[in-house]
Formats: C-alpha cells, structure tokens, sequence
C-alpha cells in the first residue's frame, strides 16, 4: 500500500519504519519541511516530503501530530478522495491543547477530531506509549502479544487498519464506534496498559466515561512531577493502578 504520514516524531517514525519493513510505500511529512527530515526518513526507509505531497496519491493517511493540529491540517485533505483512509493517533491533553468544551461536555476526541478534518476517521495507535510501540511488538500468534484498540465508523476501513496494527506487532481490537472511542482515550483501562487482546477487551468494557478525564488529569500530572524519574514499566503500572 501506499502510506502518507504526518508527523515525524515517536509514533509517526516508528510507524514509518515498522510499514515500510512490511512493504508498504511511505511517504513522512511534518511540519518544518522534508529537509529536516531526510536523514531519518532514508534510515527508516521512507521519503521525506512536504505534507501536501504526503496526503497525494496514497490509499493511507496517518495523522500523528498534536490533538490540537487538526483544524490547520483539514485544507490538506479537501482534494483527497473519499476511499483513502484517514487513521488518527492523537489524544487529547487540556494542559497542552486547551480547553474544548465539547470534549469536556463528552464529546469523543475523534468525533471531534473528525468534525474539525471535515472527512471520517478510524482512531488507532493511540493508545500505546512509543517506547511499547518501538520495542514490544511481538509476532502474530504469541500468547503475550500486546493488543491495540481500533476504533472507526467503517467496517473495511476499521478492517485495513487492524491489519496494519498487526504489522507493527500487534493485536487490533475492535474498538466499536468513533462514537465509543472514548473507551480508548487517555485515564481509561484500555489506555497505554499494554493488555492482551482478551484483556484489552475486558478493559473496553470497564471503563467509565466520567472518571476517564479525572484519570487522565492525575496521572498527566503525576507523570510530568515525577519527570525522567519514572521508568516506563512504572508508568504502564501506574496507568494500571489509577484506571482499574
């Protein structure tokens, strides 16, 4: 397939390089120009490219930039057809991206984020921290093998996607809705604890929607007091802990 991504950090890279390993054409944008990126994108075998270009001539487009980028990167999606898949990885943190009200009033992020983007969207890899996302995939079949939720209006888009996430090494769960993402999104037990697929299902089913933001506003907190003093097996069992 051929893959535009946009966002070059974390998650973005790491999914470059884990698709193009795949055999997947990528294309990596971002927002400071392809010059600024050629040398990664040529170890991770991908092309750096302005972000206009990222979104022409793919069946594919990941969003992997900050919540509140979304209404800046809808004009680069006018002229894209409506069979291109649109994935969204981001997630919605008050303290960095503002106050919306409608997502505080319970608005599903993605609902939002597709409301802003003008087009459908299926939400995935957001909930996986990038230190899990780079290091802990693990072949299909494994007993242990982490689970990511999947969440989207589309049946074969939602379909496309899952496999794609087992090609990075992990299990996809179906995640319902776009409406019912929010199952997904930061403070909830589905949220950056690296389950297991029959887990991961349980800990959709669990959560709550009023405590989700109470959840996500302490551990964020918690997390940026704490600085690099917490390791990243801490944070996966203090996400455990508070959302359980």
């Amino acid at each position: 397939m051929k893959i535009g991504i946009i966002g070059a950090g974390n998650i973005g890279s790491t999914l470059a390089q884990k698709l193009a390993a795949h055999g997947h054409t990528i294309k990596l944008a971002n927002s400071r120009g392809p010059e600024t990126i050629a040398e990664l994108a040529t170890r991770i075998g991908a092309k750096a490219v302005e972000r206009q270009e990222a979104v022409r001539d793919v069946d594919v487009i990941i969003l992997s930039t900050p919540f509140d980028k979304h209404a800046e990167l809808a004009p680069l999606l006018g002229g894209v057809g409506e069979n291109v898949i649109v994935i969204d990885t981001s997630n919605y943190y008050p303290f960095r991206d503002g106050n919306i009200e409608a997502i505080s009033q319970g608005k599903a992020e993605s609902v939002y984020a597709s409301e802003m983007l003008q087009r459908p969207v299926v939400k995935a890899w957001n909930a996986v921290l990038a230190k899990t996302l780079q290091e802990k995939g693990a072949a299909a079949g494994s007993a242990t093998r982490i689970a990511i939720p999947v969440a989207g209006n589309d049946a074969a888009a939602k379909s496309v996607v899952m496999e794609l996430v087992s090609q990075t090494g992990f299990d996809a769960v179906d995640g319902g809705t776009l409406a019912e993402s929010w199952r997904q999104q930061p403070g909830t037990p589905a949220y950056c604890t690296e389950l297991t697929s029959d887990a991961l299902r349980a800990a959709l089913n669990a959560a709550d929607k009023a405590c989700a933001p109470v959840n996500r506003d302490a551990l964020i907190n918690e997390f940026m007091s704490a600085g690099d003093s917490l390791t990243h097996d801490a944070i996966v069992e203090r996400n455990r802990a508070v959302t359980a």
